[in-house]
C-alpha cells in the first residue's frame, strides 16, 4: 500500500508565487504540479484576478477543476465554464467607500473588475495597470465603471506607497468592504468579509477536503487569511513581509521555482 502523502490539497496564489514575472508557469513547476496530482493531490488555484483572468491559465494547465478567483469572491468550474458562486460588491457602497478614502488621501485612479464569467476590467482615467499583459477597457469617466455588477474595486495613489494607501483606506472604509493588497500597485475593495480563506473553504468543501489537509502558497498580506486557513502556509522569498511573519517557511522565489522546491520534497 503506497504512503498517504503529505497534503491533499495545494492552494497556490498566481502573481508572484506560481508564475514568473512574465506570467508563464515554468517547466519545474508544472512537472512538480503534474507529480503531486499524479499521486492524489488536487491543486487550486486560489488568485486575486478575476476568472475571466484565470481561464487562459487554466486551460494551458489542462485544469477541469475549481479555481477561487476574484480575492474569494467568486468559485469557477473551469470544466462547465460557470460560476459556482459569487459576491458581488454593491455598486453604490464602493462608490461611497472610494470618496471616503479620497477624503483622506486626496484623488486615487480606480479601475473595476466585472462580475461574471465574461466580466470585463475597466480603467478610469490615469489609472495604470499593474499587470500589462491583462486585457483591460478604458472607459472616459468614472461613472462608466459602474455600469455593470461588479466584483471588486482596484485602486493606484499617484505618490503614497501601496502599504500607505492600504492602510488608510481601511481606516476610511470600515465595515463598508474588505481592503485587500495583493501585489505591486494593487489595492483593493471586496465585499465585506470576503477573503481568500473564504473562498478557499468553499471550494475545500466542495472537493471534500479541509485546512488540515491543505498546503498553501502566497506573496501578499491578501494570502494572510488563507494562510490562517491552512495547516501549513509557504510564502515566497519575494513575499511581503507581513507574510512571511506568519508563514510556516519561507521558500524560494517564484522566478527560482519555489513551489516546485517544496513540492518535490513533499511529493517524492
Amino acid at each position: 500500500m503506497p504512503a498517504p502523502i503529505a497534503y491533499s490539497l495545494i492552494a497556490t496564489d498566481l502573481d508572484g508565487t506560481l508564475l514568473r514575472s512574465d506570467d508563464t508557469l515554468s517547466d519545474r513547476s508544472r512537472s512538480a504540479l503534474a507529480r503531486a496530482v499524479a499521486m492524489g493531490a488536487q491543486h487550486l488555484v486560489v488568485t486575486g484576478r478575476p476568472a475571466p483572468r484565470v481561464r487562459p491559465l487554466l486551460e494551458d494547465l489542462g485544469s477541469k477543476g475549481l479555481a477561487v478567483c476574484g480575492q474569494g469572491a467568486q468559485l469557477y468550474d473551469a470544466g462547465a465554464d460557470e460560476l459556482l458562486w459569487s459576491v458581488k460588491l454593491d455598486r453604490e457602497l464602493a462608490w461611497t467607500a472610494l470618496g471616503k478614502i479620497e477624503a483622506e488621501v486626496g484623488q486615487v485612479y480606480a479601475a473595476v473588475d466585472q462580475d461574471g464569467v465574461d466580466g470585463l476590467t475597466l480603467i478610469e482615467p490615469g489609472y495604470q495597470m499593474p499587470h500589462p499583459t491583462l486585457p483591460a477597457v478604458r472607459v472616459e469617466r468614472r461613472d462608466d465603471l459602474w455600469t455593470e455588477p461588479i466584483s471588486k474595486v482596484l485602486m493606484r495613489h499617484p505618490w503614497l506607497s501601496d502599504d500607505e494607501l492600504a492602510s488608510s483606506a481601511r481606516a476610511a472604509v470600515g465595515s463598508l468592504a474588505t481592503v485587500t493588497m495583493s501585489g505591486p500597485g494593487t489595492v483593493e475593495l471586496q465585499p465585506c468579509g470576503v477573503t481568500k480563506a473564504t473562498g478557499l473553504a468553499l471550494a475545500a468543501g466542495h472537493l471534500g477536503l479541509t485546512p488540515g489537509a491543505t498546503i498553501a502558497f502566497g506573496d501578499m498580506p491578501n494570502d494572510i487569511p488563507m494562510f490562517d486557513w491552512a495547516a501549513h502556509g509557504v510564502a515566497m522569498a519575494n513575499a511581503h513581509a507581513e507574510l512571511k511573519a506568519v508563514a510556516d517557511e519561507v521558500t524560494l522565489s517564484n522566478e527560482d521555482d519555489g513551489i516546485a522546491v517544496v513540492l518535490e520534497r513533499l511529493f517524492r
